[in-house]
């Protein structure tokens, strides 16, 4: 028996965003910094109780842009990238030792 073929939600010709959605006042990237520096997430479960958990980027941790992660799905492939970056960079000139 073959699966039917389930409707789209919206056809193609009804695709505009409806009226109540308007983000035309929005500020793209507005709480990316604060996200950055960790944030906290409260999980209310359906016995009463109430979880907290806080999350942060931990030492050292870089979160790519998802259009980067498209071509960098893993940090093996990020390191090997950027190991072909390095023999490109100049060296740096070690500091002076003052006497």
């Amino acid at each position: 028996m073959k699966k039917e073929k389930t409707p789209k939600l919206q056809n193609q010709e009804n695709d505009e965003i409806l009226p109540e959605y308007d983000f035309r006042g929005g500020v793209r990237g507005k709480h990316y910094k604060a996200y950055r520096r960790g944030h906290t997430v409260t999980i209310h479960k359906s016995d009463g109780t109430t979880q907290v958990q806080h999350f942060k980027l931990e030492e050292g941790a870089i979160m790519l842009e998802p259009d980067v992660r498209e071509y960098f799905p893993d940090s093996e492939t990020v390191n090997n990238a950027l190991r072909g970056l390095i023999t490109l960079l100049p060296r740096k000139p070690k500091a002076k030792m003052r006497t």
